[in-house]
């Protein structure tokens, strides 16, 4: 009851606060505070009216921030003054809606809580074994919002009226469950069913129908939060290969899912960062060292020194990794090339003659999200594959965007993004713009965001390569001004917008390719950026790509070309040559005529000179496979290093067919692998930092920013990091946003923001 000195303010809370049990939690907080009024959702966030003596209100808008939600992430919360209107008590009020929202935030899927858990294990709990238990800390949302506000009717949810119980759960403030919208019970909500490969249902508990699937060495598709994946026993050795072989996934690794962390351990070297990103609220794909004794089979992952683990992140995933006690292979539902299965009609079709089993459930999925894929560099994480559990958490940017933007992204690991105000949303992963059902998740996906952040697009970034599907899609959109980026300034720039940075800095951006200010391909470049524009200040030395994609799908090509350069017809005897030596005079002949030979910049091609050369990679099964095979053949113990000369001149240029030239002198020498892969990074990053000091003391810049898909690398990022360090230069990496391709949308989006401001 409000007193004689009460007054009453009007709260607007923006940020995550929807989905996140942020209405129930303010209900408490007005209860243990003895506050009046009522809290809603609307378009843009939170509302709240509170009533009460001053000094109450003081703590119970400090408390709004202090005392969150674990999920929750609130930006701001401003205060204005009403008129008391006295009474008792405090509501959840309905909704309001609007044309358009205006800022509220959808929150990323998180995995489920210890108490869902525990319920999910208790056989005295009406959720006992439940696939599909959450609560207001846990469970689906992103991939089931349809639209916001953010209420049980604006969610795939709306398919399943609540029981009496659970109705009574959500409108209980004592109870966890206390608006908690995708609340649910075996009496009212989603069932889990199994179907065979003809689609026909399965007798029996579908989970241990699926686990003895599973142990008689099939494949299953699960239906998960954000799509389909495929399941194999991760020991069976035979599995695994038919995995491969239907899936058309000659030798990407795998991830593993290990039924808890102690059993992750057993799988991989989990230092304490990597054990906290693993058992954290996204529940990612880790990489992590592999242990040799490890219960998987080689198949796995082929070459690979990581392993990719991840724990369970659903009551579904509990279930099953609990009654097969051993890890499973889950890898995403699709073919080699094509987006993540997630409507269930397409995944029977498209995954026929890949499962021989189907564990299925009737909560539609709105958003598809593959797994996201994290490592762990520097004691922090370093996101690979940004998609479930981190997607749609927006990037706050420290200036504003002067119009809603749409930027396209890459054509590999696509990924757009969308900003207002002063946020930016990447979205999930993608994959590669190369089918039409990739397009068709791409273009659906920009609909989504659109929609669900009220951004109607009045600028649209694209790459400069014209032949991008992304960047026809966005020449085709009507009524916006175009921006064209380029795309090692994007890659820069999205570094520069995580850290909130407006440059002007050196950026080093090192990739596999993209399309250079002068029509060649460039991927290996030292920029003087800013968000506005660029410099090519430096790069390595061009070489041709015999063959033009060839040369990326066969690394012994990239050999061929950079050792035709070195040494012309008095080639040195060398095991690459001779392996390909029918065709190796042809592929010369090419690169020295120009014919379909575009030269090329690129640090990942020279990445598969050096692997060719060395043995570990000719010909590759998926883009960046022989960089990081390379990578994980790096002897720890070496200190060598090749030299590399830098070229002075506008642009400078590192010679790296001096690297190249030292390595085929070691191969020739019988130097093992794992030295020359050691003595390659260590040479390279020497020569980097030589070059990015000579760069600092012609224009007096002290900041570096390390970007692109070669920065994956952590044996390179580290090398080049702290020998930059040593020099004093300050130095800025990815954390919470890919280096490679799938951070390019967010540079694109701000450097269009800033040329939008000129």
């Amino acid at each position: 009851m409000s007193g004689t000195g009460a007054r009453r303010i009007r709260v607007r809370v923006e940020g995550l606060v929807q989905g996140v049990g942020f209405r129930p939690f303010v209900c408490g907080l007005a209860g243990a505070h003895g506050v009046s009024g009522f809290v809603g959702n609307d378009p843009s966030g939170v509302f709240i009216e509170a009533e009460g003596e001053p000094s109450v209100l003081d703590a119970f808008t400090a408390g709004l921030t202090g005392q969150a939600p674990p999920l929750a992430l609130v930006e701001r919360v401003s205060v204005e003054p009403a008129e008391p209107v006295g009474g008792s008590g405090f509501r959840i009020v309905p909704s309001r809606h609007g044309e358009l929202p205006g800022g509220a935030l959808v929150s990323p899927d998180a995995g489920t809580c210890a108490a869902c858990l525990r319920e999910l294990r208790d056989p005295g709990d009406r959720r006992h074994r439940y696939p599909f238990a959450n609560c207001t800390d846990c469970g689906p949302r992103f991939t089931i919002v349809t639209g916001v506000p953010y209420d049980r009717c604006a969610t795939t949810m709306a398919d399943f009226e609540m029981c009496a119980a659970c109705a009574r759960e959500y409108g209980d403030p004592g109870d966890r469950r206390f608006h908690a919208q995708p609340v649910c019970c075996p009496a009212c909500g989603p069932a889990l069913r199994a179907l065979g490969a003809d689609g026909r249902p399965a007798a029996g508990d579908p989970v241990e129908v699926a686990a003895r699937w599973l142990e008689a060495g099939r494949v299953v598709a699960i239906k998960g939060l954000g799509g389909y994946h495929l399941a194999v026993l991760a020991a069976d050795g035979p599995a695994v290969a038919l995995l491969r072989a239907r899936k058309r996934r000659e030798s990407r690794p795998f991830a593993v899912l290990a039924p808890d962390a102690a059993a992750a351990g057993t799988l991989v070297h989990l230092d304490p960062a990597a054990e906290r990103l693993l058992t954290g609220t996204p529940h990612p794909i880790v990489l992590a060292p592999r242990r040799r004794d490890a219960p998987v089979a080689d198949a796995v992952a082929p070459g690979a020194r990581d392993l990719g683990v991840m724990l369970p992140y659903t009551p579904l995933h509990h279930l099953l990794a609990e009654r097969l006690a051993a890890p499973y292979v889950l890898t995403s539902g699709n073919l080699t090339d094509e987006p993540i299965a997630y409507r269930d009609e397409e995944a029977l079709r498209r995954l026929a003659g890949v499962a021989d089993g189907f564990l299925v459930h009737d909560r539609r999925i709105e958003a598809p999200a593959d797994d996201s894929l994290v490592r762990v560099f520097r004691g922090r994480e370093l996101v690979v594959r940004r998609s479930r559990g981190y997607a749609p958490a927006p990037v706050g940017m420290p200036w504003r965007f002067p119009r809603p933007v749409l930027a396209c992204g890459a054509q590999l690991k696509n990924t757009f993004c969308v900003a207002r105000g002063n946020q930016a949303f990447l979205s999930q992963h993608i994959g590669d713009l190369e089918s039409y059902e990739t397009l068709r998740s791409f273009a659906e996906g920009v609909e989504h965001f659109c929609r669900i952040f009220g951004v109607r697009p009045a600028v649209v970034a694209h790459d400069l390569h014209p032949e991008y599907l992304s960047t026809a899609y966005a020449r085709d959109r009507e009524g916006v001004d175009l921006i064209a980026v380029q795309h090692h300034h994007a890659h820069i720039a999205s570094c520069l917008a995580e850290h909130g940075h407006g440059g002007p800095v050196i950026g080093v951006a090192f990739d596999g390719l993209g399309l250079g200010a002068d029509g060649t391909l460039w991927g290996g470049e030292l920029l003087v950026a800013d968000l506005v524009s660029f410099t090519r200040a430096g790069h390595l030395e061009a070489v041709p790509m015999p063959g033009g994609a060839a040369a990326v799908r066969q690394p012994w090509r990239m050999a061929a070309a950079w050792l035709d350069r070195i040494h012309g017809d008095a080639l040195p005897g060398l095991a690459v040559a001779e392996r390909h030596r029918e065709q190796w005079p042809a592929v010369v002949r090419m690169a020295r005529a120009g014919l379909n030979s575009p030269l090329t910049s690129s640090a990942g091609r020279l990445f598969d000179a050096v692997a060719a050369i060395a043995g570990v990679r000719d010909v590759i099964g998926y883009e960046g496979q022989a960089a990081a095979e390379l990578e994980a053949r790096v002897d720890p113990g070496e200190r060598g290093a090749y030299p590399a000369r830098l070229i002075e001149g506008e642009p400078l240029v590192i010679a790296a067919g001096d690297l190249v030239g030292a390595a085929a002198e070691d191969v020739a020498a019988g130097v093992d692998a794992g030295r020359i892969a050691a003595r390659f990074h260590r040479g390279l990053a020497a020569a980097v930092v030589r070059a990015v000091r000579v760069l600092g003391e012609g224009t007096g810049l002290r900041t570096v920013a390390l970007s692109g898909g070669v920065f994956q690398n952590t044996v390179l990022l580290e090398a080049v990091a702290s020998g930059l360090e040593r020099e004093r230069f300050q130095v800025l990496v990815h954390s919470r946003v890919p280096p490679g391709d799938g951070g390019i949308a967010l540079g694109q989006a701000v450097v269009a923001a800033a040329n939008d401001r000129l």
